[in-house]
Order: C-alpha cells, then structure tokens, then sequence
C-alpha cells in the first residue's frame, strides 16, 4: 500500500424537482420563493452535495446510506443534521475540512442576494471560516429540467487535510 498524501479531494452533486409550496431551503437558509425542492428531507439540495463532497473525499458512502428516502422516522429531517453526521464521520478517521466550493444551477430562485447569509450557514455547520466557503451561482442557459425553471442543482468539492 502506498502512502497516503495528507489530503483528500471531494466531490458532490445532488438535483431536487422545482414545485409550488415548498420551502426553499438552500444552504441552511430559507429563500423567499413561491417554489422549492421536493424531497423526503427539508431538501436542501445543496447542503446534500456539501455532505455527499465531505463522505466522498473521505472514502464513505453516500447520505441515501446513513439517510434513507425510505425510513420514514427521517421524513422532514433538517440537512444540516445530514452534513453534521458526515462531518462526525469524517472525523472519526482524522480528517478536517480544508475548504469547499458550490456552485448552485437554477434558473430560479435567485440566490445571489443571499450568498454571504448561506457562506456563513455553511461555515458554521463545518465549523471552519467564512474565507474557506465558496458559493456561486449559474442557470442551464434554458437548457433541461434546470434550464426551464423544473429543477435545481448543486455541484460542491471539498478538500479534506489529515488533522
């Protein structure tokens, strides 16, 4: 076996359906919308990719594993309790988060007024400064399910460091 480098690179990605009614959570944060991700969860589609990003650098399987879709004791569960568990798991193998990068794909709703609000949530959860968040935002160009304003996306990487 060789020697591992004392980093870890991860990525994440995660798509949620667009629907009427639904809060839209994103980050931690609710963003005043009249749409919002469906899912068995609070669906904070982007807070999955961070914590499929931190699970994935470290070696570990995805969140449907540790939360099922299917176990209705979680229906509803906050995502920020989801990214707080791959936090503890990454841990527990003597990992600390480096950094990570999202970048969020929609044509609604806007994000970019809530941007710093959602870097510092993020930082928060991963208890690591704001300057090691970052989080933009695009569209699909009208191109798809994201481009026509049915779906959001996130993509997030994160950079793991031996503690």
């Amino acid at each position: 076996m060789s020697a591992q480098p004392p980093y870890r690179i991860g990525l994440g990605y995660d798509i949620h359906p667009l629907v009427f009614g639904r809060p839209c959570i994103l980050g931690g944060v609710t963003i005043p919308s009249t749409i919002g991700p469906d899912g068995h969860s609070d669906a904070d589609v982007l807070l999955h990719a961070v914590a499929d990003a931190l699970l994935g650098a470290a070696g570990l399987r995805d969140i449907g594993y540790y939360f099922p879709n299917t176990d209705p004791n979680i229906k509803n569960i906050k995502s920020g309790l989801i990214v707080k568990k791959a936090l503890e798991e990454i841990k527990k193998l003597g990992w600390i988060v480096g950094n990570i990068d999202v970048v969020v794909i929609a044509e609604r709703p806007k994000i970019s007024e809530h941007i710093n609000e959602i870097k510092k949530s993020i930082s928060e959860l991963l208890e690591v400064g704001e300057d090691q968040v970052g989080v933009k935002a695009t569209t699909n160009e009208g191109m798809d399910s994201i481009g026509q304003g049915q779906a959001i996306a996130v993509q997030a990487i994160c950079m793991l460091l031996k503690a």
